[in-house]
């Protein structure tokens, strides 16, 4: 694929990957890291969320010429405010640039917001831009209750993976070493209450996952000749690979840490890892996600 579609895989690539972490960091950090770590994992990792937001903001402005571009003409469209216009206000992919559109400005809103409230407040705004994007998509083929239930699917899909992946941004600063007891401690107890969670999360990303596939495909993607069905296969490879290597971090080298140094070091390794594969994993999707399923 070239021309406006790929850069339209781009965006997509820039604005999922951003808000997906933006997402299951704030989350992360607002729920299960005790208040005393909280303030600093989230301070340290300032140039992240600055990046992650102008990531969404950019993507952002730049969607619906894109999409005026791949359903016009090509792209003479991306600057027909013409076409722009049809797009925002005819089509689904415009009702959900919409959406988009006002929760970007709610995430930039939240930089005006008191300290105590703002990470919270990014994490509810960062559920609401993936929502958004549970309006177009391959759920957007059905009709009636199993449109929504697609949609709803998707959504859970999408916060659930976001929430595992997200989280091991601050998790990889929460492991480096400390020499304070109490920041040791706090530390133990975020790791604990992830390892927990994360449980559940890839749970849902796993059963969800499987519900998606048979909602657009009723089968396993075996017919490699299409695209759809080959990108979604690696992509299922790819989930399958980080499921084992959580469950590799959790149960082999979590229980080390207290007794060998190097577990902390081979965890670390394993989460960056985890995140590399993660971002490989939101890419294959914004590509399959312009595709269709069936010749």
């Amino acid at each position: 694929m070239t021309g406006p579609g790929a850069a339209l895989i781009l965006c997509r690539f820039l604005f999922d990957a951003a808000t997906l972490l933006l997402w299951g960091t704030s989350v992360y950090l607002c729920t299960l890291v005790p208040s005393g770590l909280r303030s600093n994992v989230w301070a340290r990792l300032y140039a992240f969320r600055t990046a992650a937001i102008v990531c969404v903001t950019v993507a952002t402005v730049a969607t619906l010429p894109l999409r005026a571009a791949t359903i016009g003409e090509g792209w003479q469209d991306a600057i027909s405010f013409e076409m722009m216009a049809s797009v925002a206000s005819e089509t689904t992919v415009g009702a959900a640039w919409v959406c988009q559109v006002v929760a970007t400005l709610l995430l930039l809103a939240t930089g005006a917001l008191p300290p105590r409230y703002r990470l919270s407040a990014t994490a509810a705004t960062c559920a609401l831009l993936l929502c958004s994007q549970a309006v177009t998509g391959h759920a957007a083929m059905n009709e009636g209750w199993l449109r929504t239930l697609h949609q709803a699917n998707d959504i859970i899909h999408m916060l659930a993976g976001g929430a595992w992946l997200g989280a091991l941004l601050p998790l990889l600063i929460i492991l480096r070493p400390s020499t304070d007891p109490a920041k040791k401690q706090e530390a133990r107890t975020a790791l604990i209450r992830f390892s927990t969670a994360g449980h559940v999360a890839v749970a849902i990303v796993i059963l969800s996952g499987v519900a998606n596939m048979l909602l657009v495909l009723g089968r396993l993607p075996t017919d490699w000749t299409i695209d759809y069905q080959r990108l979604l296969a690696i992509k299922i490879g790819l989930v399958a690979m980080m499921a084992l290597m959580a469950i590799f971090n959790r149960y082999v080298f979590v229980p080390r840490l207290a007794r060998r140094s190097h577990s902390v070091s081979a965890l670390t390794a394993g989460t960056a890892a985890e995140i590399i594969l993660g971002l490989f994993v939101i890419g294959l999707v914004a590509w399959f996600g312009m595709l269709e399923p069936y010749p």
